[in-house]
């Protein structure tokens, strides 16, 4: 049985358990369709498993009109090659969790496809289409 605490505030402990939806952010949510799209990559281009996928709130100075929703940098002596979406302006041209989920596939195909030196078409058959 749950009480109340001594001071008469409510209920104690987390309001939701962490398997609920509530308990996670926004942030979360949006690595979460990162990693699903990764996933998704990776069963066709098994190579990915050695790129570094990442998710940043916004890209540094922009110089130019138009803001990128992601980039890519191959590897380096020291570092692995790396893929960044960056999350606040993906959302910001998504109205919809499913428009979200697209666009954050298409970007990160399209990084990828740069990466490789490939079409996107090519690393996924399904892109644009979706």
């Amino acid at each position: 049985m749950r009480r109340r605490d001594r001071h008469g505030r409510g209920m104690r402990g987390p309001v939701a358990p962490p398997q609920v939806p509530l308990s996670a952010s926004r942030a979360d949510t949006f690595r979460d369709l990162v990693l699903d799209s990764v996933e998704r990559l990776e069963r066709r281009w098994p190579q990915l498993a050695d790129v570094e996928f990442m998710v940043m709130e916004v890209p540094p100075t922009v110089s130019g009109e138009t803001v990128p929703l992601g980039g890519s940098a191959p590897a380096d002596k020291n570092e692995p090659a790396r893929v960044v979406v960056y999350r606040r302006p993906v959302e910001i041209r998504s109205k919809s969790r499913d428009e979200r989920a697209l666009l954050v596939h298409e970007v990160v195909v399209e990084q990828v496809a740069e990466l490789l030196g490939l079409s996107p078409d090519s690393v996924d058959p399904r892109y644009g289409q979706d």
